[in-house]
């Protein structure tokens, strides 16, 4: 009941900065569009990098849980875990490059 009330709130607040967004005029538009790319690349490589930590602190836990349980395979665990993080890493770098391409490119001109 919980994830299907998150979801109504999240697609109810979607809709309603989309319909902001559609109704405002192009002069308006063209004056605060820096500010929201701004405010979208900060927003974006912040949520990316929150997720990355989580995802990398549960491969943590989960890689020093194994070890504990098995030291023999400490070398196989920590060869996996090193290039999971290698995966985890390279999704914050894509959106470094796509908040880098939002404040620099601006393709919405």
């Amino acid at each position: 009941m919980r994830k299907l009330l998150l979801t109504v709130l999240n697609t109810v607040a979607l809709l309603g900065i989309a319909s902001l967004a559609f109704a405002a005029d192009t002069a308006q538009l063209e004056s605060a569009s820096l500010g929201y790319l701004c405010l979208a690349a900060a927003l974006g490589i912040g949520i990316a990098a929150c997720g990355c930590g989580i995802g990398m602190g549960v491969g943590l836990n989960g890689a020093c849980n194994g070890v504990a349980r098995n030291p023999e395979m400490s070398g196989k665990i920590t060869g996996t875990m090193i290039l999971a993080f290698a995966f985890i890493e390279s999704l914050a770098i894509y959106a470094l490059v796509i908040s880098f391409i939002l404040l620099y490119a601006n393709p919405f001109k």
